[in-house]
């Protein structure tokens, strides 16, 4: 698909151009964009827009996937009308925001959000714009027009509009020149566009993953420099945030990235210094979740949060609990104090809502369980609610390396097997537990004369 898109006319032509583009409107002819790949919602949403004497485009990374022959999850709106005159329009929809007033838009499951156009931001005072002092964007509702929209958002190739008049895309920043170019370029001065908003930088490493796109030169320059911002940002946005850049499909080529302009350390602080620190399995461990991961949501399997930050916190859990071993604490209390110090030491950096942290420990404290097979105990262990998510957790385990003396494999055989031939592999265990046992002899009864 990108050879394709690349040969069209209109991209050979404007990828050989300045960087610094001006207006272009690619026509219906010129580009791969069906409306038959466009949510039915979306489209209802921009012709009821255009219906009632408003302005409507397709904008953001629908059209960038769309010109890529990927099919976007989610497809956004951008409009000259006001978030209330938006309300107005559809009942099914609601305001959400404050720093950025959006408006959703629903249909069933699906959200179709729709912003207002966006103009630049005014140090004048009002109470639509506000600055914090590190120069980090507190409020942004000041609207303009198209023009100036597509110079507040934040790559280029997130800012291409596509439009049901004649249904042609227009281009305002050089989005169609760096989509040829494999290009994450930042619109406007990068050191500034950072400042305002300090996640526009994981921004830029989750595009430049994702899509397999460098980051411009220009746009890197500032990332190790300014990479501290993130401290800025509220614990339950850096959460989300951490969602998108693992849980998106692609986590696997995120984390280079991460490391590579050196971000780990705000997100996942405990993470980053198990990798520096070259901790036992831990890339290979966290590597290999993150394959895991990816499989199964191209393969439109269940993933949780829970699952991602246990995989990422283990191998400190497991290091905490060591250095608490050997300063005199017993193993099972080492365990959950060490689980308790890593989760508490993660949540100064992002909010992790409560069920998600019970799950995490659970899987983690089925790592030592699950060992422990004899009498009633797997078939407790198997009807534990976590089972499952445990029993994967320990064939990542043993994928990344870990010598977990077969019990991978014990479990999956278990599974397989009747309730006779389930008690017949916990019997044979117990058997071959009491032949590796010395006898220990008898005590003799005090005398009782």
């Amino acid at each position: 698909m990108l050879k394709r898109l690349f040969n069209l006319p209109i991209i050979s032509s404007l990828a050989k151009n300045s960087p610094s583009l001006k207006h272009h409107i690619i026509a219906r002819e010129k580009h791969n964009i069906s409306r038959r790949q466009i949510s039915r919602s979306a489209l209802k949403v921009m012709q009821r827009l255009g219906d009632g004497g408003y302005e409507a485009y397709l904008v953001g990374g629908g059209v960038r996937d769309l010109l890529l022959g990927d099919h976007p999850k989610d497809f956004d709106i951008a409009t000259n009308a006001t978030p209330e005159q938006v309300k107005h329009l559809f009942r099914n929809s609601r305001i959400i925001g404050r720093r950025f007033k959006i408006v959703h838009v629903r249909f069933g499951r699906e959200i179709i959000e729709v912003t207002t156009f966006r103009d630049n931001h005014t140090d004048s005072g009002s109470n639509n714009s506000a600055k914090s002092d590190e120069g980090m964007l507190l409020r942004d509702n000041v609207y303009g027009d198209i023009r100036t929209d597509a110079a507040r958002r934040d790559f280029t190739v997130n800012a291409l509009y596509y439009t049901l008049d004649r249904f042609s895309i227009h281009d305002f920043t050089g989005g169609i020149q760096d989509i040829a170019r494999r290009k994450i370029r930042m619109i406007g001065k990068p050191e500034t566009r950072y400042q305002e908003d300090p996640v526009r930088m994981l921004r830029a490493v989750r595009f430049a993953g994702k899509l397999d796109f460098d980051i411009d030169k220009a746009t890197a320059a500032p990332i190790h420099k300014l990479g501290s911002l993130l401290a800025n940002i509220p614990s339950a946005r850096l959460f989300e945030e951490v969602l998108k850049l693992f849980m998106g499909g692609y986590g696997s080529a995120v984390l280079p990235k991460l490391r590579e302009y050196d971000l780990l350390q705000y997100i996942l602080p405990a993470t980053d210094s198990a990798l520096k620190n070259d901790l036992p399995y831990a890339e290979a461990l966290i590597a290999q979740a993150l394959v895991n991961t990816d499989k199964r949501i191209k393969n439109n399997q269940r993933v949780t949060p829970a699952y991602i930050y246990a995989a990422m916190l283990w191998p400190s859990v497991v290091a905490e609990q060591k250095k608490l071993q050997d300063e005199g604490m017993q193993p099972v209390q080492a365990h959950q104090q060490a689980a308790q110090n890593i989760i508490s030491q993660q949540l100064q950096t992002t909010s992790i809502p409560k069920r998600f942290t019970q799950s995490m420990k659970e899987i983690w404290d089925l790592q030592h369980r699950l060992s422990r097979r004899q009498g009633k105990r797997a078939e407790r262990l198997f009807e534990h609610p976590r089972f499952r998510a445990a029993y994967d957790f320990v064939l990542m385990r043993e994928e990344a390396g870990e010598d977990l003396h077969g019990l991978g494999k014990w479990w999956t055989r278990y599974q397989e097997e009747s309730v006779e031939g389930r008690e017949a592999m916990v019997e044979k265990l117990g058997q071959g537990r009491g032949q590796n046992r010395r006898r220990r002899p008898r005590r003799r009864k005090p005398n009782q004369d």
